[in-house]
């Protein structure tokens, strides 16, 4: 892999891990459409330490409060994971709200561990080299953007929109964790699922995103430490860990980037676009396949 190359992966890493758009189905088709050698899942997953950074330096205030608040998350969760009840004084005090939004990230990353335990070799397998052709692979990654995509438009046009992050409940948690669960699969999007399940579960477009990010924390962690793991046992030169490197960093400025764009978008427009770029990748990709472009 060239320097140029991993510069490129790291910045559609980075652009498409917070964009509503599918990282691994990009991380598939970009390579594909250039006639570039995969990467390899090492890579990755090692781009997952870019964009874990860019979320921890964006929101740095809420994951150091949520760190802080740990010690009273563990004295009494069952309390903390009622639900809140407008009007009632069971709504979470300001000094408890990041306890229980730590603890509500905890039960929405269970499904996503699971899942990623029970099914991420398979997905690898059948994607990846030795797997199935690369067409159908490329088939594959359509269909499923464009199912997400029609998902995503229609809970755009159902949803209330008026719920927000101090509102969210336990049952909240676990359904969006359900659907990011649902994000091995090259296509969906672990983004694009949580906010599309956050919309409906009738939260505002900002705060089901907000939730979306800061729920990926612990998913994105575990699979850069994967990769870094991999990559340190894999006993690789200097000069490759060096191109390693520079692909983390394109992937840490892009994720920034994305999430800062994305997040004021949202506070004037809706997701209307992405939907759109998902039937027009997804129809584009279909088309390519069936013209024999590779």
């Amino acid at each position: 892999m060239t320097v140029w190359e991993a510069i490129v992966l790291g910045a559609v890493q980075g652009l498409t891990e917070f964009l509503p758009i599918s990282s691994s189905a990009h991380l598939i088709v970009v390579p594909w459409l250039l006639g570039w050698e995969e990467p390899g899942l090492a890579f990755d997953a090692a781009l997952h330490l870019g964009t874990l950074s860019a979320v921890l330096v964006y929101f740095w205030r809420e994951i150091v409060g949520m760190v802080r608040a740990v010690p009273r998350a563990i004295s009494r969760p069952a309390l903390l994971l009622r639900d809140p009840v407008p009007g009632s004084g069971r709504e979470a005090g300001p000094r408890d709200a990041d306890a229980r939004l730590a603890l509500l990230i905890v039960v929405g990353t269970i499904p996503g561990l699971i899942a990623g335990l029970v099914g991420q070799r398979a997905i690898e397998a059948f994607y990846h080299p030795g797997g199935v052709t690369p067409a159908r692979a490329i088939v594959a990654v359509a269909v499923a953007t464009m199912l997400l995509g029609a998902l995503l438009m229609f809970a755009q046009r159902t949803a209330a929109l008026q719920r927000r992050i101090s509102h969210l409940t336990w049952n909240d948690a676990v359904t969006i964790g359900l659907a990011q669960a649902t994000a091995l699969i090259p296509g969906v999007s672990r983004s694009g699922a949580t906010i599309t399940a956050g919309l409906f579960q009738g939260f505002g477009r900002v705060d089901a995103t907000r939730f979306s990010f800061l729920l990926g924390v612990p998913i994105i962690a575990a699979a850069g430490a994967k990769g870094l793991l991999d990559v340190v046992g894999g006993g690789m030169t200097r000069d490759e860990l060096g191109v390693f490197a520079v692909g983390i960093v394109a992937s840490a400025v892009a994720g920034f980037f994305a999430i800062w764009s994305l997040l004021r978008l949202l506070q004037r427009t809706g997701l209307t676009g992405f939907v759109v770029y998902r039937f027009v990748f997804g129809i584009g990709l279909l088309v390519l396949v069936a013209s024999g472009f590779r």
